[in-house]
């Protein structure tokens, strides 16, 4: 199967200095790599490459980025924001921060829709409702007709996940899409998730400092730190067999509960 997604030794930089450092992998339609790595090892920043949302200041200074034969570094800004959202989407961290407060979720997502496509608030409404079902937001009508401040944390997640998902996207790029939660939405968001990829067939990148949910969720996992590539292989084999001292130091880290 040919790659949906191709990162080839990118080297991302801001204001000149580099951040990430010949950075390589693929993934294939349906397929789930998990990007793990301490605070400010460069994991954001390669999805955010993925989005050109590095900001005035960033850039791939080196390598490219391949979607589906077509190369988004070298990409117009026009060209991008066809893609983004309707091929490739993305859960953010805290989708309530991510969210305007001042207009009604039904509103928010009607317009990310409208933006690739005529379509009418009813439809949105349909489409919308039928994939909350899907991740348990039974009462679609009320959370379409509320404000981002009268949900829950665990349901503004599930609405980034509605509004990522809503276009069926063959890409979606979650940065740390659990880590706001408590331990119990949080499996409920991955199970989502997982559901997501089963429906749809979609490829995800994953990225989070829970190792847990990377267990839970990937098929390959890539370890970065300080923007170096340390290992990339399948999970099991990161995750049980590795013989970089880093990843070993990394995974040694992780706490275990014991019963006696």
């Amino acid at each position: 199967m040919d790659s949906l997604l191709r990162v080839e030794h990118v080297t991302i930089s801001y204001n000149g200095k580099p951040v990430v450092q010949d950075v390589s992998f693929e993934l294939k339609q349906g397929e789930i790599l998990g990007i793990v790595g301490e605070s400010g090892s460069g994991k954001s920043t390669v999805i955010k490459a993925i989005m050109g949302l590095l900001g005035e200041e960033g850039l791939v200074t080196e390598g490219d980025i391949w979607y589906k034969g077509e190369n988004l570094t070298s990409m117009s800004e026009k060209k991008l924001r066809g893609y983004l959202g309707k091929e490739i989407g993305m859960v953010f961290q805290d989708c309530k921060a991510a969210l305007c407060p001042v207009r009604t979720i039904g509103a928010q997502i009607h317009e990310a829709v409208s933006e690739h496509e005529k379509i009418s608030r009813q439809e949105t409404w349909k489409r919308a409702g039928e994939i909350m079902k899907k991740i348990g937001l039974d009462d679609s009508e009320r959370v379409l007709n509320s404000y981002p401040f009268e949900l829950s944390g665990g349901m503004n997640q599930r609405v980034g996940i509605c509004t990522a998902m809503i276009m069926h996207p063959n890409l979606l790029l979650a940065d740390e899409p659990t880590s706001a939660l408590d331990v119990t939405v949080q499996k409920q968001v991955v199970e989502e998730l997982l559901l997501m990829r089963k429906e749809y067939h979609t490829a995800m990148i994953l990225v989070t400092h829970n190792i847990g949910v990377v267990k839970m969720m990937a098929d390959r996992i890539l370890v970065l730190q300080n923007g170096v590539v340390r290992d990339y292989g399948e999970t099991d084999a990161v995750l049980n067999h590795s013989e970089d001292p880093y990843t070993k130091k990394l995974m040694s880290s992780v706490l275990h509960l014991k019963r006696d």
